[in-house]
């Protein structure tokens, strides 16, 4: 079938789910539109012309807004059987990411000529009957575009339009119920800010012996104001700068000169129980014979709402 040979030769279908498929055996007049989160998230509008499903990518989205002049590229032929395809494509294969069924139903072209027939002179006229997207729309084939196949989809002003549509807002597959699907560079970056940062891992860092005490940076008077590119500068907030170290699943809390208890301060107590981490008094800190552990800086203001409660 030479109408699905590209579509074939785009895929391995022994590392994809989607259907490797046929042509149907007769004139079904369907229509799907899927929603696909690839590389970047846009919307497949596909109608069944002569056994296959001829295929627009759509980036912004279909719109029942007849001033919204949609950019629809053309893309090679699917089979039929794609109509049902949702599931998640593979890294590695064309097309990887997530496919849900946005919205299907019937279709039937406008006029006396045939979808097919107008299609080649570049306008097509059709009715929809979907679940999200009911009424007329057109194809409109650029001419003077810089691709070969970008077309405009664009809604007839008819009892179905609205002025208001947001796409947005009408996400979920009308299947399955799935929601808005991520694309892959949107899970990449949802796993890098969700995995806790390892230490080991931060630029210049290195192995080295637990230090036994810790200079706090503190703030220093000046004369006046300067500028040097050697010197940060932050606003001084009322409070004690302190430093813990996390070792062994204890923590110690420093501030100088001396170490504190970490039943001092509130926020402390919290970040403890937040970490899973057993207090280590200021006698026991030095017991503990491992080389390596965690020191972590902490800025903590303390206010007078604060002051009252960090007796308990």
């Amino acid at each position: 079938m030479p109408e699905l040979s590209e579509y074939r030769r785009k895929r391995r279908f022994g590392d994809t789910p989607e259907p490797r498929g046929k042509k149907a055996r007769k004139d079904e007049k369907i229509f799907v539109i899927q929603k696909h989160a690839a590389r970047r998230l846009h919307y497949d509008l596909r109608l069944e012309v002569g056994g296959v499903l001829k295929s627009w990518a759509v980036p912004k989205g279909p719109s029942l807004n007849p001033g919204d002049k949609r950019l629809a590229v053309q893309v090679e032929d699917h089979p039929f059987d794609y109509r049902t395809f949702e599931g998640t494509i593979p890294e590695g294969n064309y097309g990887a990411g997530e496919v849900i069924i946005w919205d299907q139903g019937t279709y039937e072209p406008e006029g006396s000529l045939s979808t097919a027939e107008q299609l080649e002179r570049g306008e097509l006229k059709f009715r929809l009957y979907g679940h999200k997207l009911n009424g007329s729309f057109v194809l409109v084939k650029l001419k003077h575009s810089r691709g070969k196949n970008e077309w405009l989809l664009i809604k007839h002003r008819d009892e179905d339009a609205d002025p208001m549509w947001d796409v947005e807002e009408h996400g979920e597959s009308v299947v399955s119920g799935r929601p808005i699907p991520k694309t892959q560079k949107e899970k990449k970056r949802a796993s890098q800010d969700s995995a806790p940062p390892n230490p080991a891992e931060l630029p210049g860092a290195h192995s080295a012996p637990m230090p036994r005490e810790v200079s706090v940076t503190l703030a220093k008077i000046a004369d006046k104001v300067f500028s040097d590119p050697n010197w940060l500068f932050e606003i001084k907030w009322d409070g004690i700068r302190t430093v813990a170290f996390v070792k062994m699943a204890a923590c110690a809390y420093f501030r100088a000169p001396n170490a504190m208890s970490p039943r001092s301060f509130l926020s402390f107590r919290i970040w403890r129980n937040t970490y899973a981490l057993a207090p280590l008094s200021s006698t026991a800190k030095s017991s503990h014979s491992t080389k390596t552990g965690v020191a972590i800086s902490r800025n903590c203001r303390i206010d007078s709402v604060s002051r009252s409660l960090l007796r308990s």
